[in-house]
């Protein structure tokens, strides 16, 4: 077999990290859409008082959530 060559093998890792990437940017844009739909209040006092720990943390508790539910029909 084979080996191709390193251009080729560079390209395969840059399309692998930019789809990581991709798909942690999509979970993060789904759970704060979940989030302003579910606690608006967490939301909109984040983005008044600039704190976004609270909003960090319930993202955090979103995206924990979510994927407790996933692993629970495995």
């Amino acid at each position: 077999m084979a080996v191709p060559p390193p251009h080729d093998r560079r390209v395969v890792r840059l399309a692998g990290v930019a789809g990581l990437i991709a798909v942690v940017a999509a979970v993060l844009a789904a759970a704060t859409i979940w989030l302003m739909l579910t606690d608006p209040v967490t939301v909109v006092t984040a983005v008044d008082e600039g704190e976004i720990s609270p909003l960090i943390r319930e993202l955090a508790e979103v995206i924990y959530r979510a994927l407790a539910g996933l692993l629970q029909y495995l």
